[in-house]
């Protein structure tokens, strides 16, 4: 009888010891991709399975949402955020930099361009009405995933931040 718990205690404890690490491989390697890289990778529209109509409409309303902002712009800071944005997409293909430090570098993009208040306010405005123009393309489901979406993003970011 003791021979019989002992050998079954010893092979629970085996089986315990050898598939620890396999658990462990199996959470480390879930699909949660760090914030920006999951975006870069899947699009910010990926996992909400956008009809083609859809698709178009998304497109359509982020041509017309920078072209509105383009407007008004000046020539220079045109030019300035044109420069600005190549060379964080060169930087993107050589995998440079840290996520923080792109996080920073997008904001300094805008800070360089010196956008007078009245700017600020009339873009603030058009990525607005962008962002309700793309919720009313999507399904109340679509709309849901959505939230979920930009939740599990804010919660990423606060994990993220030094503290």
């Amino acid at each position: 009888m003791k021979l019989k718990t002992l050998s079954l205690i010893a092979g629970t404890l085996a089986l315990t010891l050898i598939a620890t690490p396999f658990t462990v491989q199996a959470q480390s390697s879930t699909p949660s991709l760090q914030p920006g890289k999951e975006m870069r990778e899947k699009g910010p529209f990926k996992g909400l399975n956008l009809t083609t109509e859809q698709k178009a409409k998304m497109k359509e309303i982020g041509r017309n949402t920078r072209a509105q902002i383009e407007a008004v712009l000046t020539p220079e800071q045109k030019t300035k955020l044109q420069a600005a944005m190549a060379q964080r997409q060169a930087q993107r293909q050589q995998g440079q930099g840290q996520r923080q430090e792109r996080r920073e570098k997008r904001g300094d993009i805008f800070d360089s361009l010196n956008l007078t208040q009245a700017q600020k306010d009339q873009i603030k405005k058009i990525k607005e009405l962008s962002k309700q123009q793309r919720q009313a393309v999507l399904t109340p489901q679509q709309q849901a995933q959505m939230k979920q979406m930009r939740e599990n993003m804010r919660s990423r970011r606060q994990q993220d931040k030094p503290q």
